[in-house]
């Protein structure tokens, strides 16, 4: 054990069982490892141990690494953490010069290094996932960028929209998930290494080569903060809430358009599922476990936050409950990600369907806009559409039979040419701004976001 020498009794099971983390932290067994390398030359270049007692550590670290990595490593009931278990087996393989390892050094500020360690590694392994959708759906839009389909909000039809335009209003969800990482993979590469126990070290070591050493942009400016600092946890599971607040959003529009009743999409095969009972059956399943790991992801984060909100100063033993649910987290999106990745690479699209479900009445606004064009305000314009639409529906027929009589009669504005209006290629075609349905504009913001994964390397 690391510690234990003032107690008379050991103990107790029950508590060893709550108390211990090593059933999850193993899987920072390289990070503890590579944060012992870098401490063990650090504080031979203080002067605290000498060179060649430093190589025996190395030495000694870089097998018991290797014993992680081929599987060989054996736990024993006393490895409480992982940072017990390297030392205890470091210890086995060097003999007492490995409890020189741990001088100045405290387990509150080499897990605050580890986990931040994992943390750097574990955003990284996530945004090359979101990359991997992204690339998908500029895939899948680049076909789509003159396929209408209707455009939708509070769920009920709006106006026209292109197919590519719906599939990139993703993407550009997803480059801001991208950045948030970014953001904050930045604050979590501090190193708290150096902080020992919530005080500093009394030892001459250079905290800021350490911190390099280990891939850190500088180290934590406060031992107490840096022993204690778990924003760089929270900071994580928020963007991972919210990709999964994003994914569970495509999810919906995915189970929503492949419905028979809307047919717009059709999910594969591979990734679809049937009915024990009903052979008909194509259920969009993956998506609806999207759906239902966005809950899971939220809770992750309340949870901790709900833990951080009431700590003292300095580290406390509830900052173990960081770990399980960045963990779980991280794991969650990385088995998600694949799969809505191939969902949306293999979708099928369905513009006559698309086509078919355009409804005249997406025109109004077109409609009024004609109106604005002739010098009508637009909120004018507005209520005169508005009576064009209930014309329209006393007589049971579209906008575009409306007869012109019965539109002059509404406004002496109208003219034959507005016959023109009633086009959803035109429509769309309009929208021609930056950031807008047309063709044309969603061809530019399809190069950008293009370029956009290219300046990531992709």
């Amino acid at each position: 054990m690391l510690w234990g020498g003032a107690f008379e009794a050991p103990t107790d099971e029950q508590v060893r069982r709550l108390n211990d983390s090593i059933g999850y932290d193993r899987r920072m067994y390289a990070e503890d490892i590579a944060g012992s390398i870098a401490y063990a030359r650090a504080i031979s270049t203080a002067g605290v141990i000498t060179l060649q007692e430093a190589e025996q550590i190395v030495a000694g670290l870089e097998r018991v690494l290797n014993e992680f990595e081929r599987g060989e490593f054996q736990l024993q009931p006393a490895d409480e953490d992982i940072h017990t278990a390297v030392e205890r087996r470091l210890t086995e393989i060097v003999g007492a010069v490995g409890g020189k390892l741990h001088t100045g050094r405290s387990r509150n500020d080499q897990v605050a290094t580890d986990w931040r360690l994992w943390t750097m590694h574990a955003i990284d392994q996530i945004v090359g996932q979101v990359l991997l959708l992204q690339r998908a759906i500029l895939s899948q839009s680049e076909a789509h960028f003159e396929t209408l389909m209707p455009g939708y909000t509070h769920l009920q039809p709006a106006q026209p929209v292109t197919a590519a335009h719906w599939l990139l209003s993703y993407f550009w969800m997803l480059v801001r998930d991208v950045e948030r990482l970014d953001d904050a993979r930045r604050r979590t590469a501090e190193c708290p290494l150096g902080s020992g126990a919530l005080a500093g070290t009394p030892f001459a070591i250079d905290r800021v080569a350490l911190a390099q050493a280990l891939g850190f942009v500088a180290p934590t400016r406060n031992s107490l903060d840096g022993v204690s600092d778990r924003d760089f946890v929270a900071e994580a599971l928020f963007v991972l809430s919210l990709i999964g607040i994003h994914l569970s959003r495509l999810a919906e529009d995915i189970v929503i358009f492949s419905n028979p009743a809307f047919g717009f999409i059709r999910l594969d095969d591979r990734y679809s599922t049937g009915s024990s009972l009903m052979p008909q059956k194509r259920n969009a399943d993956p998506m609806e476990l999207a759906r239902g790991k966005a809950g899971r992801l939220i809770g992750n984060l309340t949870g901790l936050l709900t833990v951080l909100k009431g700590l003292p100063t300095s580290y406390n033993k509830d900052l173990q409950e960081d770990k399980e649910s960045l963990l779980d987290s991280v794991d969650t999106l990385m088995g998600l990600l694949p799969v809505v990745t191939a969902v949306v690479h293999t979708l099928k699209l369905n513009p006559e369907r698309m086509q078919q479900a355009l409804d005249e009445s997406m025109l109004a606004t077109d409609l009024a806009d004609y109106l604005v064009k002739r010098g009508m305000p637009f909120r004018e314009a507005h209520g005169v559409s508005g009576r064009v639409v209930r014309r329209a529906g006393e007589l049971g027929v579209g906008l575009s039979r409306v007869p012109l009589e019965d539109l002059q009669a509404l406004s002496p504005l109208f003219d034959a040419d507005v016959a023109t209006i009633f086009d959803f290629a035109a429509s769309a075609a309009r929208r021609k701004a930056l950031g807008g349905t047309a063709p044309e504009a969603v061809q530019r913001q399809w190069a950008d976001a293009r370029q956009w994964i290219q300046s990531r390397g992709g």
